[in-house]
């Protein structure tokens, strides 16, 4: 049996003691472990940020979580929306439910409220509503008044 690897340098790495291959290796340089961050992944850890919470690999597999960040942006705008629309309803049950007790309806106490002059929101009304009754009941007379007002014209 012929060693022709000898010959051709390869000895080296093959006899050689295990503490100078390891000393060999170590004064490589190490570009995998101090490599610097694309663009690319910048993106993918920023969205993968966005995932946090999710299920399954949702949460940390980028074409997966892409989809899921995306839809979840849809349903917060469409939910920023909606809870507009809920305190909207709520606002007007309670002035509704104020107005009905002088036996008003809320579209005639409204459309006459905005004649008025007075420049309350809804807001502002169904909080007097539900708090204030006294100061509530002072708007509702106004309003009587000029819808009176209005009448007799």
């Amino acid at each position: 049996m012929s060693l022709q690897f000898l010959s051709r340098g390869l000895s080296r790495h093959v006899f050689a003691p295990t503490h100078q291959w390891m000393q060999n290796r170590v004064t490589a340089p190490l570009a995998s472990s101090f490599a610097v961050r694309t663009f690319a992944s910048k993106k993918h850890k920023n969205l993968l940020k966005h995932a946090k919470g999710f299920r399954g690999r949702a949460k940390n597999c980028y074409s997966i979580a892409i989809r899921r960040v995306h839809k979840s942006w849809q349903y917060a705008y469409r939910d920023r929306k909606r809870k507009k629309r809920e305190w909207h309803k709520l606002w007007i049950q309670r002035i509704q439910a104020g107005v009905r007790q002088y036996s008003f309806r809320y579209s005639d106490f409204y459309g006459t409220y905005r004649k008025s002059g007075m420049e309350m929101d809804r807001k502002i009304l169904s909080e007097l509503a539900a708090t204030e009754p006294f100061a509530f009941r002072s708007v509702v007379q106004v309003v009587e008044q000029q819808k009176l007002a209005s009448a007799s014209k």
